[in-house]
């Protein structure tokens, strides 16, 4: 089977399995979702939720980020890990909205990947989940992991990886895609102990039972 024989069964097995499946971020806007994006790095989507619904309360505008103090953003988010980088990038977000964007989250990728504390990645959920526009695949350490146990990729390097689905999914799947794959990953497909015996895409899988055949860094 070719790797793009097998992302064509995954697109029609994967929303068979995961209907629901969306980002687990908790947002009411492109500015919420952004925030809560950055905050993600290293930290679970269940403790951002938490952590955001005290710091959305505090700051509701791009203005508000670019004025509160490091201290006192140092203590909202201090649960969320490397908070002191991660309150440095919202103020420094929040100030370059202002500056740059009349407070406004822009709607492209060269815009939004340029704002400190974001990048390709942040951007890609931002504009795949506020927006409702294709513009990459997300890879997180889910979907990076699956790509290579699922065969569709041996690249190691995230924008490698995102490059080959890119070349395997159809573009109006990019962000659901990467919903499925996060979805899996985080219920079936896991780093430790995957559940290779239950797993739903085993007749499938290239890896299937050896999990790790497919982890080694690939060039």
């Amino acid at each position: 089977m070719t790797r793009k024989q097998r992302a064509e069964i995954l697109i029609q097995q994967l929303p068979l399995i995961y209907p629901d499946a969306h980002c687990e971020l908790d947002f009411k806007n492109p500015l919420e979702l952004l925030v809560a994006t950055i905050l993600s790095a290293q930290c679970t989507d269940v403790r951002v939720n938490l952590v955001t619904k005290e710091l959305f309360k505090r700051c509701k505008t791009a203005a508000d980020y670019a004025d509160i103090s490091q201290e006192e953003l140092e203590g909202i988010v201090h649960s969320t890990g490397f908070y002191r980088n991660k309150a440095k990038s919202l103020r420094g977000m929040g100030a370059t909205l202002v500056e740059r964007h009349a407070g406004e989250i822009p709607s492209t990728m060269e815009e939004l990947s340029a704002i400190p504390g974001a990048g390709r990645k942040t951007a890609n959920v931002v504009l795949g989940n506020a927006y409702d526009i294709n513009a990459g695949v997300v890879v997180d350490t889910h979907v990076g992991r699956l790509s290579r146990r699922l065969g569709m990729t041996t690249k190691s390097d995230p924008i490698k990886v995102e490059q080959d689905l890119m070349a395997l999914v159809p573009r109006e799947q990019w962000t659901l895609f990467s919903h499925w794959l996060i979805w899996h990953g985080r219920r079936r497909c896991k780093a430790r102990n995957p559940e290779c015996k239950e797993c739903e895409l085993r007749d499938l899988c290239p890896s299937v039972d050896h999990p790790d055949r497919f982890l080694k860094k690939g060039p």
